[in-house]
C-alpha cells in the first residue's frame, strides 16, 4: 500500500489488476493525506490496523502455557482456558532463595538484624516483623510511616514521609481520608499478608540476554504491589551501584521518594491514582491474567539496515493529533520506557511511562524482576487493565476519576491489551541524534519490540499493528521527525502496520503524513532510507538544514536522474536522430555459395532470411521492412539503406508487419509461377513455401546470436566501412543446412520436377 500522486488510468488499472485490496486502501490513504473525512487523522483508518472488521477480530497472541522459558505462578487448566468468574488458583512450588528469583519478604530465609536492650544484634524472620507492624490500627499517614519504618530502620533517618502526609493532611478532602484509612487500607494490608498464600512458586528474574516469559493472575499482582505500598521487599532500598539489585528498577514505593516530595501536586496525584488502584481491588477482586516477556535478539541476528529492501509505503499508516496511544484498541501500544522500567514512576517522573504506570498499576509490577534492558531488548507485557482516567501532562497531570475497562480477555483470561516497552538513547544535540550508530541503535531497539511474536516465514501483513508516538522526545531530547521515521521503518521490516499519535501537534501530523507520501510515491526502501539518513548527517548540518527537506530535495534529483538514464538507455539502441545504416559488402554476397542474385525471387527469400535474422537481433524496424523487399543496385561495390526507426511500435507489432510482407510477397510469387504453369497448384506452393520459411524462423531462433553480420556479410555500422572477406571466410562450416540452403533445395527440387 502507497501513495502515488495523480495517477494515469492504466497504472491504476494495473495496481487494481495485481492487487485490488492495496489499490482500495491507496486511495482512501490519498484522500485522507488531502484532508481526511474529519479534518483530523490523515492517512488510512484505524480500522485497517486491525487486521479485521472490529478491533477485537485481531488476531491474539499465543496462549499461556508453562515452558522452560515461561513460568506461569498460577494453574493451568488442561484446556488451557481460565475461568472468567474467579482468580486461577495459585501454582503450588518450592520457594528459592537466590540470584535467579525473587526473594519474597516472606521467605524463611528473609531475615532482618535487629538489636535487643543491651545492644546485641539478632537475626529475626521479616516477615514476622511486617506482620506485626501492620496488624496493629493505622489511622493516619503518620501511623503508617512509623509502621513502615519498624522493618526498614536503616531509614529512620532518610525517610520522613512529606508527600505522603501533605496527601491525606491536607491535599484530599476529609471524607477521602477518612475512608481510605478505614475502610481501603485495612483490605490493603490483608491483601499485602496474604502474599504466602497466593504466590507459592518462585518468581524468575526476567534477566539479561534471555529471552522469557512470567505469567501471573491480577489478584497475585495486587498482593505484590500491596507489598511494594509498604515497602517490605528485602535488599530493594540499597542504592550504591555495587548491590545486589542496583541493575533493577526500584519496587518499594519510598525507594526513590514517592512518599517524599510534597511541593509537587503531579506526584501527590499519581499517588492519588494508586489508592484508587487499591480501592478498586480490594472492593472486587480481579479475576484476569498478565503475561511480561522479555525479547532479546543478538546483535547480529539483527536486519543489516542498509541492504533492507522493504517497501516503506507498504506499511498502512494512521496519523492522529488528538486520541492517545492508550485509547488505541487491540493495537500493541508503545510504552516510551527508561531502560529501568517504570523510570521515574516512584519518583518525580510524571510524562509518558509514568503515566501509563499509575493508570495500569499492573504495570509496575514488571519493575520487581526486570533487570535494565540493553539495547537489543524489549518487554512486552499482555494483559495490562486500566483503572483511571486523567488530564494534563508532567506538572499538569491530575487524576481524573474511575475508569472502567472493557476491553475483552483472550483464552487465557488476560485483557487484550498489550503494552511494549521500548527504551530509546537520550541525546544531548541532533548531532549525536543523526551518527549512524545512534539510528542503527533505536532501529534495532524499536525492530526488537515491534517483530514480537511475528511469523518470519510470511510477507503478509503481521496484526495487530503498532500505536506509538513521539518515543524518545521530549525529556529524552529526541526529534520527532527523526523518530517518527525510525519507527516506521522497524514497522516496515517487522510488516506490522503503524498508527502515530503526535499529542496534539497538527504540524507534526501533516508533515509525517506528507513524508510517508512522499517515500511511498518514490518507492523507497528501508535500506534505502537508512542510507540517506546517515548521508544527510556527513554532507549536513544537521542543526541547518531539515533532513525532510533535505530527503525531498534527493528523491527528486534521484527521480530526474533515473529518467535521464532510463533515456539514454532508449537512444543507445535506435533513435530518430541516428538512422540505422545497413551496409552489404556485393563481393561478399556474390561469393557466397548460399545466396543467388541473378534470380529475383531467389533473391527476395535471401530477404526473407536477412530480415529473420534481424529479427533475432532486435533491430528491425518498420521502414526497414519496406527496404528490405527492394532489389538491391548490383553495379556498386556497395550498397547501403538507411532506414529511419519508428518508436511507437513494439516488437510483436514490427513482426506481424514483417510476417505480412513475407506472404505477401510469397503470394505474388504464386501468382507470377501460377501464370505460367498450371500444376502443381497454387494453394500447394503456398503451403510448401511457407513450411520453408517456418524452417527457417525455427532456425534461426537457435541461432539468435549469430547475425549475418558476424558472418561478415553485412554490417551495422555508423561510421567505418565493413572489411572485406575472403570466399573461404564469408560462410562458416555449419553441422545443419542453413535455412537460405533449406530454400534454396526446395527451388532445386521444383525446378527439378
Amino acid at each position: 500500500m502507497r501513495f502515488i500522486s495523480k495517477p494515469s488510468l492504466k497504472v491504476c488499472a494495473t495496481i487494481i489488476t495485481k492487487n485490488i485490496k492495496n489499490s482500495l486502501c491507496l486511495s482512501t490513504m490519498n484522500m485522507d493525506m488531502d484532508g481526511g473525512s474529519d479534518n483530523n487523522w490523515r492517512g488510512v483508518p484505524l480500522s485497517e490496523l486491525y487486521g479485521s472488521q472490529s478491533p477485537w477480530g485481531a488476531p491474539e497472541f499465543r496462549l499461556v502455557s508453562p515452558s522452560h522459558n515461561h513460568a506461569v505462578l498460577y494453574h493451568v487448566p488442561s484446556s488451557g482456558c481460565v475461568a472468567a468468574d474467579r482468580p486461577p488458583k495459585p501454582q503450588i512450588g518450592q520457594d528459592k532463595w537466590d540470584s535467579e528469583h525473587v526473594r519474597l519478604p516472606c521467605s524463611d530465609q528473609s531475615l532482618y538484624p535487629v538489636g535487643d536492650n543491651n545492644g546485641v544484634s539478632h537475626l529475626k524472620k521479616r516477615w514476622e516483623m511486617i506482620e506485626n507492624a501492620l496488624s496493629k490500627p493505622i489511622r493516619n499517614s503518620h501511623e503508617l510511616g512509623n509502621a513502615i519504618l519498624s522493618y526498614n530502620t536503616n531509614f529512620r533517618n532518610t525517610w520522613k514521609f512529606r508527600g505522603l502526609h501533605k496527601l491525606f493532611d491536607e491535599y484530599l478532602e476529609e471524607e477521602e481520608t477518612q475512608y481510605f484509612f478505614d475502610v481501603t487500607l485495612p483490605e490493603v494490608i490483608k491483601l499485602a499478608l496474604d502474599l504466602p498464600k497466593l504466590v507459592q512458586a518462585p518468581i524468575p528474574l526476567l534477566k539479561q540476554h534471555k529471552n522469557f516469559s512470567v505469567s501471573l493472575s491480577q489478584q497475585q499482582v495486587a498482593s505484590l504491589l500491596a507489598n511494594a505500598f509498604f515497602c517490605t521487599f528485602p535488599r530493594r532500598n540499597a542504592t550504591k551501584k555495587t548491590s545486589e539489585y542496583a541493575s533493577y528498577p526500584f519496587i518499594n514505593f519510598n525507594s526513590s521518594g514517592l512518599y517524599e516530595s510534597s511541593n509537587s501536586d503531579a506526584n501527590l496525584e499519581k499517588l492519588k491514582c494508586i489508592c484508587h488502584y487499591f480501592r478498586r481491588v480490594v472492593t472486587k477482586v480481579p479475576v484476569g491474567t498478565l503475561t511480561f516477556s522479555r525479547r532479546s535478539v543478538p546483535p547480529r541476528d539483527c536486519p543489516s539496515w542498509p541492504k533492507s529492501t522493504r517497501p516503506l509505503g507498504s506499511i498502512p499508516l494512521h496519523v492522529e493529533p488528538l486520541s492517545t496511544i492508550e485509547d488505541a484498541d487491540s493495537l500493541i501500544q508503545i510504552d516510551f520506557a527508561n531502560k529501568f522500567l517504570g523510570g521515574g514512576v516512584l519518583g518525580h517522573g510524571c510524562v509518558q511511562e509514568e503515566i501509563r504506570f499509575v493508570i495500569c498499576p499492573e504495570l509496575m509490577i514488571s519493575m520487581l524482576f526486570t533487570e535494565v534492558m540493553r539495547p537489543n531488548e524489549a518487554l512486552m507485557i499482555i494483559g495490562v487493565e486500566r483503572y483511571s482516567k486523567y488530564v494534563g501532562y508532567g506538572h499538569s497531570f491530575q487524576f481524573a476519576g474511575d475508569h472502567k475497562d472493557n476491553t475483552p480477555r483472550d483464552s487465557s483470561g488476560r485483557r487484550r491489551c498489550a503494552v511494549l516497552a521500548i527504551d530509546a538513547v537520550p541525546y544531548n544535540s541532533l548531532a549525536q541524534e543523526f551518527r549512524r550508530e545512534a539510528i542503527t541503535r533505536e532501529l534495532n531497539k524499536a525492530w526488537v519490540g515491534i517483530s514480537f511474536d511475528i511469523d518470519s516465514y510470511s510477507d503478509r501483513l503481521q496484526y495487530p499493528g503498532v500505536a506509538t508516538g513521539n518515543w524518545g522526545c521530549g525529556a529524552f531530547g529526541g526529534t520527532p521527525h527523526l523518530k517518527s521515521l525510525v519507527q516506521l521503518m522497524a514497522c516496515a521490516e517487522a510488516r506490522r502496520p503503524m498508527a502515530y499519535y503526535t499529542f496534539g501537534d497538527t504540524q507534526l501530523r501533516d508533515d509525517i503524513a506528507n513524508m510517508y507520501n512522499l517515500l511511498a510515491r518514490h518507492n523507497v526502501t528501508v535500506g534505502q532510507l537508512y542510507r540517506y539518513l546517515v548521508r544527510f548527517a556527513q554532507e549536513n548540518n544537521v542543526l541547518l538544514t531539515r533532513f525532510y527537506t533535505y530527503l525531498e530535495k534527493v528523491l527528486k534529483e534521484n527521480n530526474e536522474s533515473s529518467q535521464n538514464s532510463s533515456d539514454n538507455m532508449m537512444d543507445t539502441s535506435v533513435t530518430e536522430s541516428t538512422p540505422v545504416t545497413v551496409v552489404i559488402d556485393d563481393e561478399s554476397t556474390d561469393n557466397s555459395p548460399d545466396l543467388f542474385s541473378q534470380d529475383e525471387m531467389d533473391q527476395s527469400l535471401l530477404e526473407v532470411a536477412i530480415q529473420s535474422e534481424r529479427i533475432a537481433n532486435k533491430t528491425d524496424t518498420k521502414q526497414e521492412t519496406t527496404n528490405m523487399f527492394k532489389k538491391p543496385k548490383t553495379n556498386t561495390t556497395q550498397q547501403v539503406k538507411t532506414v529511419q526507426p519508428t518508436n511507437h511500435l513494439t516488437e510483436q507489432q514490427i513482426e506481424q508487419q514483417i510476417t505480412l510482407q513475407i506472404d505477401q510477397q510469397v503470394d505474388q510469387h504464386i501468382e507470377h509461377k501460377e501464370s505460367s504453369k498450371s500444376p502443381p497448384t497454387a494453394d500447394t506452393k503456398k503451403m510448401s513455401l511457407l513450411d520453408a520459411v517456418t524452417i527457417m524462423e525455427e532456425d534461426n531462433k537457435h541461432e539468435q546470436h549469430t547475425s549475418l553480420a558476424s558472418n561478415k556479410r553485412f554490417s551495422l555500422l555508423s561510421d567505418t566501412k565493413p572489411a572485406k572477406v575472403s570466399e573461404s571466410q564469408s560462410t562458416p562450416e555449419r553441422k545443419r543446412s542453413t535455412p537460405k540452403k533449406l530454400i534454396t533445395d526446395y527451388f532445386n527440387t521444383k525446378n527439378n520436377k
